[in-house]
């Protein structure tokens, strides 16, 4: 579904561990509502995570693709209430691969001329582009932030970090951040 905007999934504070945990354990015994309720949940947050390590026009097909792989690998979910930080795994793993694919193609992509960004997406691309650039620790933050505008809170939350370490992380990612494209535009 290529260019569809994702629903506003996002762990939210109701979202306790025992609820994930039913609702793992009724995704396993077949029950797609549960499923959709876990994609509804937690799409937004795997979207944030792509973001920060794979090019924008690739994220919303891979946010499908590690939903995918999630519902075939289900089973193997030790332990329900850790279903937030085993996602997130997932969509790291599938942006890795993919990174991985596309390194070897790079080289002809760049040869064939393609359509020009509208001055929007050139300044998201670059933006994007630095942040990438960003030691890791910093990306994921960042993206749920700025992309997702998820809270500190919910961030703290979905990546297991304590809120005060998330407010570090996004004042020396954004200071870094402005340097990278300070850097770019003079």
């Amino acid at each position: 579904m290529r260019g569809s905007r994702l629903a506003d999934p996002t762990p939210t504070t109701d979202a306790t561990s025992a609820d994930t945990t039913a609702l793992v354990s009724a995704a396993r015994d077949g029950d797609r509502a549960a499923f959709g309720a876990l994609y509804e949940r937690y799409a937004r947050f795997v979207h944030g995570v792509l973001l920060a390590s794979v090019q924008g026009d690739d994220v919303h097909d891979l946010v499908q693709d590690v939903f995918f792989r999630a519902l075939r690998q289900l089973h193997t979910l030790r332990e329900p209430a850790a279903f937030g930080g085993w996602i997130a795994t997932m969509a790291r793993n599938e942006a890795r691969m993919r990174h991985r694919a596309t390194r070897r193609t790079e080289e002809l992509s760049d040869q064939l001329p393609g359509p020009s960004p509208a001055p929007d997406e050139l300044k998201l691309e670059e933006v994007l582009r630095a942040l990438r650039a960003l030691p890791e620790r910093y990306r994921e933050p960042l993206a749920l932030r700025l992309v997702e505008q998820m809270s500190g809170a919910e961030i703290a939350r979905t990546l297991g970090l304590t809120h005060g370490t998330v407010r570090v992380y996004l004042h020396h990612g954004i200071r870094l951040l402005r340097e990278q494209l300070g850097e770019a535009h003079d």
